[in-house]
């Protein structure tokens, strides 16, 4: 079975993984036709741009499913993600392909410390999360319209190999490897999702080939939310030497903004972590049974991808 991927980052090389992990084929698709990482046997990549409706519906018309997995930095979304989204719809319009979006969970805004459950609507106030559920919307009326079949995934923040730009990404585990000290938004002991990678992808397969879950949008199984005081402790038995954490709070965001953009957009979202941050999978572990990977297991896998982009020896745990 023949499998679109739009995007080549964490996501996008994610779910490659998991559709040749079950023999199916991939073409990877980038701006640039280049990626810095070797392949998979029988994983083409083409250049190619997700925004030119006639090129995706070329490229769409032979495969089984579309996955958008395309990310941009905070400060492009509002002028290039729209034009994206646009040019798949039609693209994906011309075959008989799913299209499977890999969305996050912005659209809702500030859950006030209530847990999140798809059924809730998408009231985002700031301008990021408005924007994705516009596209939502988009996606999901050109299915309600016949014009395609569509189905959405939602996760909340990654972490996982190859994940960096997360608020548990580099600026967490890099210092954790090296000996300085890790950033971390709002504080310590407020429980939060986080969705590893790798379930991300899986999740966003199943889905593929289930079309009774299509026209619609899922919550992304997840493991239980975590404290970062928690991460700390189940991460320091992966490293030398202990964790060291400093917290970044509204103000720090605000401060460091005026100087970088992309710091400045996450005000938006620090939300996310000054109250719990917590997010139902009822409907999909009813629908599909539910799996989540593990925290010892996710973090080991992270901390060991980390070591081999850092240049580290593997560390082995005492056991």
């Amino acid at each position: 079975m023949n499998n679109l991927i739009l995007g080549t980052g964490p996501l996008g090389l994610a779910v490659m993984d998991e559709l040749v992990a079950r023999g199916e084929s991939v073409t990877l698709v980038n701006r640039s036709g280049h990626l810095t990482e070797p392949l998979p046997a029988g994983v083409q990549l083409v250049a190619g741009d997700a925004a030119n409706a006639t090129q995706i519906g070329q490229l769409a018309r032979t495969m089984r499913a579309v996955f958008l997995c395309v990310g941009l930095p905070y400060t492009q979304w509002v002028s290039q993600f729209p034009a994206i989204v646009r040019g798949v719809i039609e693209g994906v319009a011309q075959s008989q392909a799913v299209l499977v979006f890999g969305d996050n969970l912005y659209g809702y805004g500030d859950p006030m410390g209530e847990p999140l459950h798809e059924s809730r609507p998408l009231q985002a106030t700031g301008r990021k999360g408005r924007l994705r559920a516009e596209l939502a919307d988009w996606m999901l009326m050109a299915h309600r319209q016949g014009r395609l079949n569509a189905v959405i995934g939602r996760a909340s923040d990654y972490y996982g190999p190859r994940v960096k730009d997360s608020a548990l990404g580099s600026g967490f585990f890099s210092p954790a490897l090296t000996g300085k000290t890790a950033t971390v938004l709002g504080g310590l002991d407020i429980p939060h999702t986080y969705s590893f990678i790798r379930d991300v992808a899986s999740s966003l397969v199943t889905l593929s080939h289930q079309p009774d879950s299509w026209g619609r949008a899922w919550h992304i199984p997840n493991a239980e939310p975590v404290t970062f005081r928690q991460l700390v402790g189940m991460t320091e038995r992966f490293i030398d030497p202990p964790l060291s954490v400093r917290t970044v709070g509204r103000v720090g965001l605000r401060l460091v903004g005026w100087f970088n953009p992309l710091v400045r957009e996450m005000n938006e979202l620090i939300y996310e972590f000054e109250k719990p941050f917590l997010v139902s999978h009822q409907d999909y572990q009813t629908a599909f049974g539910s799996y989540p990977t593990p925290w010892e297991e996710g973090l080991a896998e992270t901390v060991q991808w980390y070591r081999q982009y850092l240049g580290q020896p593997v560390f082995s745990p005492a056991v």
